[in-house]
């Protein structure tokens, strides 16, 4: 039994594990124009494969369950050769069928031969192997042979060659003597092995890319490819830069799809797989077999290096590779224990192979042209295959996973490509950081497009605008807690008298008044009569930690803290109902909301009475109410995601239900709440619509549902857009004032932090300031009417913060 090369084993156990599939089929087709003799075609073809024993073997296991070759003699091997009639319109529809047909590696031959014939002198001829028999080195050879066989069986006789040297199974053994011992010092396998464990230590794995959908446990290989083509002038100025440094132009596709993977979100260190020939005996030259080797390249992009560096490590270890070739990358993989994953292929996802042009082909009377055909297959997330020809120009292919990207993605990944070749062509010292990836339609829509959010604002002002609704609907129902309720003209007298009593204290504009009260009626009472009295708070909720509270009062230094007692005395007092006639300016603070700490000591945002409005108009937009609605306070005051669920009702004549903490925490008593006051929105974070879901799961039917604060699971998600009336996603940061974008949540869409709300500009940008491709990992940075001033008390740590926008505006 001959046993298999290493290579042959990979693909064996693949063909094993995944059944008869096409994704390791190589079709190769030409177009055929004049007279075709097919009886001589066919029995060239049949010469061929009486010559090269590897496209007469067959893989067979012992009792053992082992593979082995076995060659079948020139009279048993019979190569499917077929001639079929055809429209020219359905031929394309024909290839891929072939192309697709997988081989039964133990039954079948691996090569299969189809002559279409759409006239007289017009055919297609396509050839598919199966890649165990060869690889893309071997087409020269299989073409070459071809090519004499026909002629001479064209006369009426047979070909006459030079013997085969070695065939196939002689290399299979050879590698196998070749290596020696891997843990023998002066074998070829321990000094090989020890640079590629080196070399690959830690690799992360997989590479990030901006994948369309997550991955998943287990890769179908389904593909598709985009074509692209490399023009002479280009190929010609990359030669040259490549000539400069001692490079050549596989190396310069290399170094260039580096960058592109750093520049896709795949980090500083990353890995491509790059096909080496194999063929390192000359006797192997004219050889079809699968000799082909697959070498890891891993590029350090970190310390900004320029293209030129970049290009000169790829260089150094291209040849490192090629000094290191003989360790099959299959036994490479299982010496380096690399853990495996059905999801992802081994050390990397990515390859780059880059084709030597080929000798033209030609059969006598005959005009061939190759044609391109796919198998609709991937064997690896990206495998750029880029193919020379003899006018200078190159021909290129993205495979890729279907499962993954889409289409357009692809397309776009083969932009950028092409993109970055064409800048380091010109400028081959430009630092990897400047390449631009981004086209100029891409750069509109990310900075213009997405950002085009200009919409009015309340202008008024949070008072002015309460205080409209008391003037049009002054018996309507505004706030109601537990027993106690309050019309419109109740919340602004028993506010207007609060804000007197306030004045009198100190609470002006600028100054800062603590609340701590429970989550009663009264607590919004307070909180709109310091916004009258031209005060700021600062919400503290008297159910913390006793060390939050002391920490923010005593960084905060209010006025006043305004608790029960303090509430109870005003309440006394006896000023009267009218509004204070205090002028507060937009730029004034509002509100001081404290961070939770989890990223340091907590710190105070100030947040503008401008910043307030304008989230309450774009938010009034998306979430539009009537006096008809209730909304369900649930959350406590001191996060600042409370202003919409306290303030959005009172702007647009609705009522707040305010719930106790006690009922918040209690999935039973939030939906006898529910149900007792006809609550139509909620807002909550993610945590409390899955207590809420567990206990009913029909609790939300009917709501419109507001998330946000924590990251919004997708099956939580789809249960919510499922039940509920409508569901809306909402992200921001404390700095930006409660919400910045917002999503429509559907049943099977994903779930996203969606486009910016009113007045709004949001950008994922690089470490230098630059916006990052769609879909790729960067730093979120927002603009617009919703910035807070700053940290309160912290003119450093807000200059830190609040950066100018490079893109001008606010």
């Amino acid at each position: 039994m001959i046993p298999l090369s290493f290579a042959q084993r990979r693909l064996w156990f693949l063909n094993h594990l995944e059944g008869s599939s096409a994704t390791y089929n190589v079709p190769f087709v030409l177009r055929l124009e004049g007279p075709l003799d097919t009886a001589a075609l066919d029995a060239a073809v049949s010469d061929v494969v009486t010559r090269h024993e590897s496209l007469r073997t067959l893989i067979v296991e012992d009792s053992g369950g082992t593979p082995a070759q076995r060659v079948l003699g020139p009279q048993e091997a019979t190569v499917p050769f077929r001639v079929v009639d055809i429209a020219a319109s359905a031929v394309d529809a024909a290839m891929h069928e072939a192309a697709c047909e997988g081989f039964d590696l133990s039954a079948e031959l691996p090569l299969r031969t189809t002559v279409f014939r759409t006239a007289p002198q017009e055919h297609v001829l396509m050839f598919v192997f199966h890649h165990i028999a060869a690889d893309g080195s071997s087409i020269a050879p299989f073409l070459d042979n071809l090519a004499s066989a026909y002629a001479a069986r064209r006369e009426g006789g047979a070909p006459v060659w030079e013997p085969l040297p070695v065939q196939y199974k002689d290399y299979t053994l050879w590698q196998q003597q070749l290596l020696g011992d891997e843990n023998d010092p002066e074998s070829v396998a321990a000094p090989q092995l020890a640079y590629w464990r080196q070399e690959l230590a830690g690799v992360p794995q997989p590479i990030a890319l901006p994948l369309d959908r997550p991955r998943p446990t287990h890769a179908d290989h389904r593909g598709g490819h985009v074509s692209f083509e490399l023009a002479p002038e280009l190929l010609a100025r990359l030669g040259k830069v490549a000539a400069d440094r001692g490079a050549t132009a596989p190396m310069i596709a290399q170094a260039a799809l580096a960058a592109l993977l750093q520049k896709l979100g795949g980090g500083d260190d990353v890995t491509i797989g790059s096909p080496i020939e194999g063929r390192t005996d000359e006797a192997l030259a004219d050889l079809i077999g699968f000799f082909v080797n697959t070498w890891v390249l891993r590029a350090d992009l970190s310390g900004t290096p320029s293209f030129g560096g970049l290009l000169d490590q790829v260089r150094d270890k291209s040849l490192a590779a090629y000094d290191n070739q003989d360790i099959p990358f299959e036994r490479l993989v299982e010496l380096l224990e690399v853990e495996r994953s059905t999801s992802y292929p081994p050390l990397f996802q990515v390859m780059l192979a880059w084709q030597f042009v080929w000798s033209r082909f030609e059969l006598p009377g005959l005009r061939v042209t190759p044609v391109p055909v796919g198998t609709d297959t991937a064997k690896l997330d990206l495998y750029f295959n880029i193919i020379p020809d003899a006018s200078g120009r190159a021909h290129g292919r993205l495979e890729y996973a279907t499962e993954l990207f889409d289409h357009a993605t692809a397309v776009k990944i083969v932009e950028r490509f092409v993109r970055i070749l064409k800048q380091v062509a010109q400028a081959p010292e430009v630092s990897v950081a400047d390449l631009d990836v981004l086209g100029p339609q891409e750069r509109e829509r990310l900075l213009v497009e997405v950002n085009d959010t200009v919409e009015p604002t309340l202008e008024e002002g949070l008072v002015a605008a309460v205080a409209r609704q008391v003037r049009a609907t002054p018996d309507a129902l505004a706030v109601v807690a537990e027993e106690e309720s309050l019309t419109y003209r109740e919340l602004d007298a028993r506010s207007n008298r609060l804000a007197h009593w306030l004045i009198d204290r100190g609470a002006r504009p600028e100054s800062l008044v603590a609340v701590t009260l429970p989550r009663t009626v009264d607590l919004v009472v307070a909180l709109l009569a310091v916004l009258k009295s031209g005060a700021a708070y600062v919400p503290v909720d008297p159910d913390h930690p006793q060390a939050r509270i002391d920490h923010i009062l005593s960084d905060a230094r209010p006025v006043l803290v305004l608790d029960a007692a303090l509430l109870a005395e005003a309440a006394s007092a006896g000023h009267v109902e009218s509004a204070p006639a205090v002028r507060v300016a937009p730029d004034s603070i509002a509100y001081v909301i404290y961070t939770s700490g989890s990223t340091g000591t907590p710190k105070g945002v100030a947040v503008s009475h401008a910043a307030l409005a304008n989230f309450l108009a774009a938010a009034g937009r998306r979430i539009p109410l009537s006096p008809r609605d209730r909304w369900l306070a649930v959350t406590t005051v001191s996060f600042d995601i409370a202003a919409l669920e306290l303030y959005g009702p009172l702007v647009c004549g609705a009522a707040v239900v305010v719930a106790r903490r006690e009922v918040v925490v209690d999935p039973g008593a939030v939906v006898a709440l529910l149900r007792r006051h006809g609550v139509s929105v909620v807002q909550a974070t993610p945590a409390f619509w899955q207590m809420l879901l567990a206990y009913e799961p029909g609790a939300v039917r009917g709501l419109r549902v507001v998330v946000g604060g924590e990251a919004l699971p997708v099956r939580l998600a789809d249960v919510l857009a499922g039940e509920a009336l409508e569901v809306g996603n909402w992200y921001g940061p404390t700095e930006t004032t409660v919400w910045s974008t917002t999503a429509e949540v559907v049943v099977g869409g994903g779930v996203s932090i969606g486009v910016p709300i009113g007045n709004t500009r949001v950008f994922v940008l690089d470490e230098r300031l630059r916006p990052v491709p769609w879909g790729v990992q960067g730093e979120l940075y927002i603009a617009g009417a919703g910035l807070a001033r700053g940290y309160q008390g912290r003119p450093g740590l807000t200059a830190g913060r609040f950066v100018a926008c490079p893109f001008g505006g606010g």
